[in-house]
């Protein structure tokens, strides 16, 4: 058993005016536990909460240990101008206008940091493509489970979509298919020619093959409520196992970013079928389409309207000047690059 990082501890002179600084540097918040005046306050962060303690001793000489920071919606320049604007200050400034570099900053008790370009201004900048990642999946089941609950309909044993399938059955599907991708990356050494051996079989004749089903009495509150767990449980396998993890999929042997993005399909796809027998507007953000499509669907056409090319490369929708596709499947293997 390998020891994990609980808090990352900084040592300051408030910790809880510190911590509302951090708070705002990381877009999260103080624990509801701790005030002012308080001598603790932690920051829970992705990755590794921020524990702050006050100490006696002012702050001497230069962090021996210090954060660097990848902002996700904002280019590296405009988060240095937003934390400047918290209160942070410019220390020195090692950035290259190919996005290659750094801003050295401090925060208002002087604790140097870091602020680099994160992933999108990176691959925009290298002409590379964009990973899919563990938060990409959480983004794509949060909107799907929002969606479907908004729905008025009570009875949800109606047809979804284009499918065989009801729209209950659909969402369990799903939840399964996200259980599925999870437990492939979970064994110390996971298989490479077969799947984690649940038993999976259908509920009726007809039905989709699953381990997963939802207690019928827990009503769709409680069906969606398997959706999130699942999605939950694929978040954190993609997030804590290893880039160079191999496992099995009918589809190719991948990796923990094909599994997500397999996820992430499954997940948009299945809302598009089931949002169709709820008669439920369903549209989901163009860059995440775009993502999964260069990691599963790489020589998918380019055209503007990515959710249209992902519906049209899983057989959904039809593309202007391109026969409809009738048999598909997505390219599973790690990419070359």
């Amino acid at each position: 058993m390998t020891s994990l990082v609980q808090h990352i501890t900084i040592d300051c002179a408030d910790a809880y005016e510190l911590a509302l600084f951090w708070a705002e540097v990381l877009g999260s918040q103080v624990s509801d536990d701790d005030a002012p005046g308080d001598p603790e306050a932690l920051v829970e962060a992705p990755g590794a909460a921020l524990l702050f303690i006050t100490v006696p001793e002012p702050k001497s000489g230069k962090n021996r240990i210090h954060l660097d920071i990848r902002p996700e919606r904002r280019t590296r320049d405009e988060e240095v101008e937003r934390l400047l604007a918290l209160g942070a200050t410019l220390v020195a400034d090692h950035r290259k206008p190919n996005g290659r570099g750094w801003a050295t900053l401090a925060d208002p008790e002087g604790n140097e940091f870091c602020v680099e370009c994160g992933a999108a201004e990176r691959a925009a900048l290298t002409g590379t493509r964009l990973p899919v990642t563990a938060d990409d999946v959480t983004l794509a089941v949060r909107l799907a489970v929002d969606t479907l609950a908004a729905s008025p309909v009570d009875d949800w044993h109606i047809p979804a979509g284009s499918l065989t399938w009801d729209c209950w059955e659909t969402v369990e599907h799903l939840s399964d298919d996200l259980f599925a991708y999870a437990v492939q990356l979970g064994p110390r050494r996971p298989s490479l020619e077969t799947e984690v051996p649940y038993r999976w079989a259908p509920d009726r004749e007809g039905g989709p093959s699953n381990s997963v089903f939802a207690d019928p009495g827990a009503g769709t509150a409680g069906l969606l409520q398997t959706l999130e767990a699942s999605g939950a449980l694929l978040t954190a396998m993609v997030r804590t196992a290893s880039p160079d993890l191999r496992s099995y999929h009918s589809h190719g042997v991948s990796d923990p970013e094909g599994f997500a993005a397999m996820g992430i399909v499954e997940t948009l796809v299945h809302t598009h079928d089931v949002a169709a027998g709820l008669s439920l507007s369903w549209t989901p953000p163009r860059d995440l389409c775009d993502r999964v499509l260069a990691r599963l669907f790489p020589d998918a056409p380019d055209d503007e309207d990515r959710w249209t090319v992902l519906l049209w490369s899983t057989g959904r929708a039809d593309l202007p000047g391109r026969a409809r596709v009738t048999s598909w499947r997505w390219h599973g293997a790690p990419l070359e690059g």
